[in-house]
């Protein structure tokens, strides 16, 4: 089921309807009940990138045994399931509210902090590789990745920071940031993490990856960041 062109999610107990973007119940007995789910922090970006920085990593067959590996096409294939929806650059059905500020399927790395929202393009994401924000009153730090969607988001605990030395050229995300005062910080999936002292460390921000009208459907009053 879709609620504004999302797709909607549904818990087994009372068979609500869950917004995604929101983590709040829409439809069904637990709507308007003040329940909200946590979530926690994830990232799009390609297999080659996450392997080269989680060479550990474990992954989900494809041999399930339910559909054959092939059914399972890359999405620039023509003959993914989402091909066409991807390249289509309007959504299935009709969304009431639309912002021009990027195109409707624009990919944006979406950050909440208490009560303010902030959008960034993806594509500016990959320029920048590095920001240095405030959302919300509270100072964060933005890394992307130059050669896919990848973003992370920290708390940065009155800092400033820029890219250390060998990471400009990257096409990866960012492993070491350098502060203001020259000190490295490793970055990990949780944490910025001070080189020098190991139990310093700034925590990642969960954040959404989603496509614009999605985002701005149910944060219209969003701030968007297009670029420097």
């Amino acid at each position: 089921m879709l609620y504004r062109s999302n797709k909607v999610m549904y818990d087994r107990l009372t068979n609500s309807l869950w917004n995604q973007l929101t983590s709040e119940p829409v439809i069904g007995p637990l709507w308007d009940s003040g329940i909200k789910l946590e979530f926690f922090p994830v990232m799009l970006t390609t297999w080659e990138e996450w392997l080269a920085l989680h060479p550990d990593t474990t992954v989900l067959a494809q041999s399930t045994g339910v559909y054959n590996a092939d059914f399972y096409a890359p999405e620039d294939d023509p003959e993914a399931i989402y091909f066409g929806y991807f390249t289509d650059p309007e959504t299935m059905f009709p969304v009431p509210d639309r912002h021009d500020g990027l195109e409707t399927k624009d990919i944006v790395l979406g950050v909440q902090l208490s009560d303010s929202y902030k959008a960034y393009a993806s594509d500016a994401l990959r320029v920048a590789r590095i920001i240095n924000d405030v959302v919300g009153g509270e100072e964060i730090l933005v890394l992307a990745s130059a050669g896919s969607e990848g973003a992370r988001s920290f708390y940065r605990g009155g800092r400033t920071f820029k890219l250390a030395p060998g990471e400009a050229n990257s096409l990866l995300l960012p492993v070491q940031v350098v502060d203001g005062d020259g000190d490295v910080w490793r970055v990990t999936e949780e944490y910025l993490v001070n080189e020098a002292d190991g139990t310093e460390k700034l925590a990642r921000i969960p954040t959404h990856m989603s496509f614009w009208f999605g985002w701005y459907q149910f944060h219209p009053d969003t701030e968007l960041y297009t670029g420097p």
